[in-house]
């Protein structure tokens, strides 16, 4: 199963990444826990400075940017495990 966090504070970016990934996973049928992390302190110990940020199996996989629906569930296919 991969482990997919959307961390962020709840601006309108960090929702539309955590919408957007919710449905690429729903779209590619992928095998995924997504939880969204708001807390400052969290997102902090996890080195992130800039949000939406995006990390993937506890790697952070991508800051500050909100990729489109396209470009995310072409980046989510390379975590895919079978």
């Amino acid at each position: 199963m991969i482990e997919i966090k959307v961390l962020g504070p709840g601006c309108v970016k960090c929702r539309g990444l955590e919408h957007r990934t919710r449905k690429a996973v729903a779209a590619l049928g992928l095998d995924a826990q997504v939880c969204k992390v708001e807390d400052l302190m969290e997102i902090m110990k996890l080195g992130v400075m800039q949000t939406p940020a995006l990390v993937i199996n506890n790697e952070v996989v991508m800051t500050g940017q909100l990729p489109t629906y396209t470009e995310l569930k072409t980046f989510l296919l390379n975590f895919k495990t079978d």
